[in-house]
């Protein structure tokens, strides 16, 4: 029996029996999941039940990480992983091994085998269905929204749950018709290969007459010996796999216990979701970490301490460029594969936090470290502050908020930043651009008290930790000391795949702060798409945006659109300033936010309000790795990120693994301490995360 991945499992049994551990083996060829009381009996062929994974159905829940069900035959099993990890490990064996065997019985009663453009008209018409549901969405969300009598609502609101239904049955659709072209594409090509969903990091099957010997999965991962039960592992070929006869794949699944193929969900007070297996599989044991810091660091201390001393500029910071990692180099291949790995491990509406992402789709880069790319334009920033009149500063406020999103966008492949870990920090700061009006800087030496000790009052300084692991929360701030402006924010990111697309959003404020004026300008975030994800995707914003400030009265609504369906341009804003109690704006603003933007001004007046293309933007500096704490972005992710542009991924996904594993003892050895973990320069306000030492609060101490 050629086993592409076995280990152990719980398998729900009944009322009576409950969790039960079984021992599994996936035969790839058989298109079967077979199941022992234990390793010894699998050893000796003493099978208890099997699942005949023809036309199966697999379910998750994504309310529980560690669960999942198979549905065949009018029966529906109940399995339960060790983790989320382990759970997303068996799925993607076992979808493969489902959509290999339902092609192949397709194949074998119509004599049909679809063609990639088969596959490509069918997405098309099926994309096409989606929009005019998504459409229509929109207008029942109206016609709710304008209905008053009671049962017309009731009628609209019944309809819009039927569309939503329908709509995520077509987004269903859509992923499995482009898994099954993937692969149907691959099979053709590959004489005689049983292809992989994903070349790049999946399962390679050698052919069928060709024995398996020593395989192994290149996502799986190592886990601790000990008197506990194994994971699972891929493909080992011993002479317990007794090859069996055409006989003992069963047309229908079966178990040696009939009342094993209870459906659960028939007992709602004893659902499996609800009870522990104690005999299960032992978890991990913790790592042991002598330099885990369970304390709050002196971080003021600890930055002076690892300061260069007696560098030049050149040498104190570092010339890694992450604007030079625009990816062009890559080919299409390569980026079909980083869509085809995601595909394969997604569900509809999942919560992308849940998902474990390969290290080559990776930006190399910390999410902390993308964030900083609002200040990449620091001249705009600090100009809200020199203007003399709240009109003006307003302007100027959304000024910089429309420019400070088109910085982070860098290359035409999509990739994703690296996750921060809890208790990451990055710091950097930017030097303003000279100008021919500004006069030579009076204050040239170094602040000691500020959150970048080693930059000068005139710089823009930035510091981000990632405060939250669950719910993932990043804190930033930043400030120009000789301006006296200071800008806080936090942002909760909750991505989801929808299908077609994947959706991010941003949760969260920031506030923009003229210390001079007692002015604060609260301001939110537009969400993220990565759209076209199946063909050649590409990202955009949406939603509708606010700043606004209480002291002034003045106001912005700023609106992202997304790109309609049919027709209808990409990247477009729109936004309206307010003056107090005014409903008519004063000021008027379209265009792309990572292009030209016009204004249309009360007197009549019409002006380029922002160029983005000649924007210049300033490069940030950042310290040397080996000048950095050792939790510092790019010294946490240093070796992550070299394997990365070496393209070694096995290295990579090594050094990334480490990382996760550490922050997993660390959070096993609080748990067991019962210590709560303490954040290094940020503290929790009420809804927010603030900045402890803000410049507002160390200039009000230098107040007489």
């Amino acid at each position: 029996m050629a086993s592409i991945m076995e280990g152990p499992l719980s398998k729900w049994t009944n009322v009576m029996k409950g969790w039960q551990y079984r021992w599994f083996v996936l035969d790839y060829n058989a298109g079967l999941l077979s199941y022992y009381t234990s390793k010894d009996k699998m050893m000796r062929g003493s099978r208890r039940g099997c699942v005949r994974l023809r036309g199966a159905v697999i379910g998750i829940d994504d309310e529980d990480d560690s669960t999942f069900t198979i549905t065949v035959d009018q029966k529906t099993f109940h399995f339960q992983a060790r983790d989320a990890d382990e759970r997303e490990k068996w799925i993607h064996a076992l979808e493969g091994t489902i959509l290999r065997h339902t092609l192949q019985l397709q194949e074998a009663e119509t004599g049909f085998v679809p063609s990639v453009q088969d596959f490509d008209k069918k997405l098309a018409e099926a994309d096409a269905y989606l929009q005019i549901l998504i459409d229509q969405l929109k207008l029942f969300d109206e016609k709710i929204k304008d209905c008053k009598e009671d049962e017309s609502r009731r009628k609209i609101e019944n309809l819009k749950e039927t569309t939503c239904s329908m709509v995520e049955s077509i987004k269903h659709c859509i992923v499995l018709l482009q898994i099954a072209k993937d692969q149907s594409n691959e099979q053709q090509h590959a004489n005689g290969l049983i292809s992989t969903i994903n070349p790049v990091d999946g399962i390679y099957q050698p052919p069928l007459d060709t024995p398996v010997v020593n395989t192994t999965m290149p996502t799986q991962t190592t886990l601790p010996t000990g008197s506990g039960p194994s994971g699972p592992s891929s493909g080992v070929a011993s002479p317990a796999h007794i090859p069996l006869p055409s006989h003992s794949v069963p047309d229908f699944s079966y178990s040696s216990s009939e009342d094993e193929f209870y459906d659960a969900d028939e007992f709602s007070s004893t659902s499996p979701k609800h009870c522990i297996d104690p005999s299960g599989p032992a978890a991990a044991s913790p790592l042991t970490n002598e330099q885990t810091a369970l304390k709050r660091p002196n971080t003021t201390e600890s930055l002076n301490s690892s300061m260069s001393n007696g560098t030049t500029d050149t040498d104190q910071f570092d010339s890694h460029d992450d604007r030079d990692d625009d990816g062009e180099g890559e080919s299409v291949e390569e980026h079909k594969s980083v869509i085809m790995h995601l595909l394969s491990q997604v569900r509809l509406g999942m919560d992308l936090t849940k998902v474990v992402l390969p290290t080559f789709i990776l930006e190399r880069r910390s999410l902390l470290e993308m964030y900083a790319d609002f200040f990449a334009h620091p001249d705009l920033f600090v100009s809200i502050s020199e203007q003399a009149e709240p009109r003006d500063r307003m302007v100027h406020v959304v000024k910089w908020y429309l420019s400070a999103f088109h910085a982070g966008r860098k290359g035409s492949v999509a990739k994703k930043p690296y996750n921060p870990i809890l208790g990451e920090v990055f710091y950097c700061h930017w030097d303003l651009p000279p100008s021919e009006s500004d006069e030579p800087p009076q204050h040239t030496e170094a602040i000691s008290d500020g959150p970048v000790p080693w930059s000068s009052p005139n710089s823009v300084c930035f510091v981000a930790e990632q405060v939250s692991h669950h719910p993932p929360i990043s804190a930033f701030y930043a400030e120009c000391l000789s301006k006296k402006i200071q800008f806080n924010a936090h942002i909760w990111t909750k991505s989801k795949f929808l299908g077609m697309s994947i959706g991010v959003h941003n949760i969260g404020q920031g506030c923009v702060s003229c210390l001079e004026y007692d002015e604060h300008y609260i301001l939110t975030f537009p969400n993220g798409y990565g759209r076209s994800i199946l063909t050649v995707p590409w990202v955009e914003l949406g939603g509708e945006c606010n700043i606004s400030c209480s002291k002034s009265g003045y106001s912005a609504n700023i609106v992202f659109h997304t790109k309609p369906f049919y027709g209808g341009k990409k990247h477009r804003i729109t936004a309206e300033i307010f003056a107090p109690n005014d409903k008519k704006s004063y000021c008027s603003i379209e265009g792309e936010w990572n292009g030209i933007m016009f204004a249309k001004w009360a007197t009549g007046e019409n002006t380029v309000f922002i160029d983005t293309k000649k924007l210049g933007i300033v490069k940030k500096k950042v310290r040397k790795p080996e000048d950095q704490l050792e939790y510092e972005s790019r010294r946490l992710w240093r070796d992550v990120t070299l394997n990365l542009k070496l393209k070694d991924i096995d290295a990579a996904t090594e050094a990334k693994h480490r990382l996760e594993e550490k922050q997993r003892a660390e959070a096993r050895e609080r748990k067991e301490k019962e210590q709560q973990w303490e954040t290094r320069l940020f503290h929790e306000d009420g809804e927010c995360w603030v900045y402890d030492e803000p410049l507002l609060k160390r200039l009000a101490s230098q107040r007489p």
